[in-house]
This record gives C-alpha cells, structure tokens and sequence, in this order.
C-alpha cells in the first residue's frame, strides 16, 4: 500500500466530505446570524445543504489536481469517471416523481393495505415500508425511493409526529430500500456493480438473496409500525387519510409506466436513456393538465451529489482494494456494511470485484453493503432522493445525520441477521 500524494490528498478531501455531512446543520445555525438574505447567510445555506457537499469537496480535488499536475490531467481525470449512475438517479428521480406515477403507486399499496387485517392508517404504513421498497427490485432502487418517499411525506410526515418517530421511520425506509432492491440483478446499484462480471442471473438472485431480503423488509416494517403506533400518539389521534391526487387517464399512466421501463432496459446506456426522458419532458408538457411541476431542481442536486461522490471515491482504491483482500467471510460482511456507512456502497462493491473472491466471499461483501445501505445519506445512491424529498419535514428543514444513523440501527441489524445468519 504505497499511495501517491495526490491520492492521499484525496482521502483526506474525502474524509472533509464525509465530516462536512454531518456538520450540514452547524452551517443552518451559523447562517441564522447573519442578515437575512445576505451573502453570508446564503453562502452559509449553500454549506449546509447536504446535496452540494461532495460536489464542492469534489471541484477541490479537480483543483489540486490542476494545481500538481496540470489543467489537462485534471480534465483527463474527470472524463475518466464513470458518471452514468448520477445521470440514471436525474432521470428516474424526476420521470417517478410524477402525479400519475405516484398516484398508481399509492393505488396499489393502498389495495395490499385493505387486505391487512390491521387500522387503516397502521396498514397503509407497514404496506408503504415493505411494498414501496420491494417495488424496487422492478423500477429501480432511485424510483422505488422516490415514489415510497413522496407518499410518505405527503400522508404521513406532513402531520404531527414526533421527531424520534420520523428518524426510525426514516432509518427503516433507507435500509428496507437497500436491501429492497436485491431480488433482480439490475435494480440496485451496488449489485448492477458486480452483476454481469460475476454471472449473477435472476434465478440466482432470488435464490440466494429473495427470502432473505423479503423476510428482513417484512419485519422491519412490521416493528417500525408497531413501535410507532405504540410510541407515538400522534399518530394514532391524527387522521392521515388522503386521496392519492387526481386522477389520470389510462393512456397516461400507460405511457409513464412504458417511459419508465424504457429508462430501465437501457439504464447502462446514457444517450439513449437521455433521448427518452426528453420524450417524457414533452410528454409532461403537452399533459401539463394531468401533471405537477417537474422535481428536476431536486433530481439535479441528488446526481450532484453522486457525481461528487464518484470523482472523490475514484481516488479511494488505494486503501479499500486491500483491506477488502485481508478479511475473512464473516469480517468482510461486517466490514463492507460498516465501510458502506462514509463509502458508497455501489463503490464499494465495485471495488471489491476487482479482487478475485471466492463465492463465499462474493455473497459477503454485496450482502453486507446492502445491509449497511441505510446508515447515511451517502451509504446508498437512492438515499440522497430520499434525504431531498423529506428534509423540509424535519425541524429546521434538516435531517440530524447522527439521529438518521442512530434510526437505521436496529433495521441494519435485522437486514444483517437475516443476510448472514440465516
């Protein structure tokens, strides 16, 4: 392990980063100081939103790069990253954001809740928590947030609830969607990673990861449902109950699913998927009667985000690539969900894809950065869709990442006991 300058330096931006997230709402109290509506205090705002975290820690590595080794290494370096996952989360953040989409979605959650023996508002949010995430697996783990994301906040964190409630339901949303997504192999990221190089099909997907994975979504709803109806009476005085929006007709809504497929077949192919959602943007247009406003303000700062988080994590291979070689099965689990917490964990795997694994090893390295996909807004690409779309619930427009990692506890242990001990 003989890392050069540049790639120490690197790390050391990248650890900034992964500090800086977690002081986004030091930034919030600092700004509050200033002048409304002057130039410290929106600069300060700009800092604390976590969105732009990695994208400004990412330009200054561009810079040193620049700096040390010339203007056209560092544009050499940045062409070098692979920035397809960003652009797929843009558009298939903004294509599931959409009125008939989400409306379908809370259509269908809504029908497995009515089969439920349970209250109405208790089996709409275990079904919200288990169904939405599961969804995943078919539309995508970036759609599936997004879509369970919206209907959460609009039915159920747009009432009175109190704040440990939101972070445990917030925490059970991001693991159950991590793991959610790892009954395909084209769904989750971090499973797309490693998928085609190691031959994993769809029955072996299933085989290998579906009850697992199945077993440890149901439970996890299951307890966070029963916790919040226990703890939380809020919930249990307030009347959620609400229409999923107006309706759209079935051509419409046939023509979002057909878009939205489309993205899905061709999500390795960037021009392509590209060429689609410009269909869809005039789609949106023409059908603005049946349509909310397009969310590509908020899909363009989650793939800022990513695209921050690649061009920093492009220089991490130095330190992951062996410390993933030196472990066993069992520490290689247990250590791929804990690294998955300050490292994406789609880098993570892909990292790990580069050293040669045996399938033991294999299983554990993807099972256990699924498992610890629910930690942090950076453990997983969809959570930072999810952090966008409910930050405006919380106190202070923002989420606490301490709290969100202390919510996605409990759900992270059952996600691991039923990945590796079962």
């Amino acid at each position: 392990m003989s890392p050069t300058p540049l790639e120490v330096t690197a790390t050391a931006l990248f650890a900034l980063a992964v500090a800086h997230t977690f002081s986004v709402s030091f930034f919030h109290r600092w700004a509050a100081r200033f002048p409304e509506g002057s130039v410290a205090e929106n600069f300060l705002h700009l800092l604390g939103e976590i969105e732009v975290v990695f994208g400004i820690w990412a330009a200054v590595l561009v810079a040193a790069i620049a700096l040390s080794r010339g203007g056209s290494e560092a544009i050499a370096y940045v062409e070098s990253q692979n920035f397809t996952e960003p652009l797929f989360v843009f558009v298939i953040m903004a294509m599931a954001a959409t009125r008939p989409v989400i409306a379908l979605a809370s259509r269908a959650i809504g029908a497995v809740s009515r089969l439920l023996p349970l209250p109405g508002e208790l089996a709409f949010l275990f079904s919200l928590l288990s169904v939405g995430p599961l969804l995943g697996s078919f539309i995508t783990e970036p759609a599936a947030m997004t879509v369970t994301a919206l209907i959460l906040r609009d039915r159920f964190f747009s009432h009175a609830m109190k704040t440990s409630t939101r972070y445990l339901v917030l925490g059970t949303l991001f693991v159950n969607v991590s793991i959610g997504g790892a009954l395909t192999p084209f769904a989750a990221p971090p499973i797309v990673m490693v998928a085609a190089k190691w031959g994993w099909t769809l029955p072996f997907m299933l085989g290998t990861f579906g009850s697992r994975v199945a077993l440890a979504v149901l439970l996890n709803a299951f307890v966070t449902t029963a916790w919040v109806w226990k703890h939380d009476p809020h919930f249990r005085r307030t009347s959620h109950s609400k229409k999923a929006g107006a309706g759209a007709p079935w051509w419409l809504v046939s023509l979002h699913l057909c878009l939205l497929a489309l993205v899905v077949c061709t999500a390795h192919h960037p021009a392509i998927f590209v060429a689609f959602f410009l269909f869809f943007i005039g789609m949106v247009d023409v059908t603005r009667e049946y349509q909310d406003a397009p969310k590509l303000r908020e899909s363009l700062l989650v793939a800022f985000f990513l695209a921050g988080l690649v061009v920093l994590g492009g220089m991490q291979a130095w330190w992951l690539r062996p410390t993933l070689a030196a472990l066993s099965p069992t520490q290689l689990f247990f250590g791929a969900a804990a690294l998955t917490a300050v490292t994406d964990n789609a880098a993570l795997t892909y990292l790990g894809s580069q050293v040669d694994l045996h399938a033991l090893a294999k299983y554990a390295l993807v099972g256990g950065a699924i498992a610890g996909g629910g930690l942090t807004v950076i453990a997983n690409a969809p959570n930072p869709a999810g952090f966008s779309i409910l930050k405006g619930t919380f106190q202070g427009g923002a989420i606490n990442p301490l709290r969100l990692f202390a919510g996605a506890l409990f759900p992270t242990a059952v996600a691991a006991a039923c990945l590796w001990f079962l």
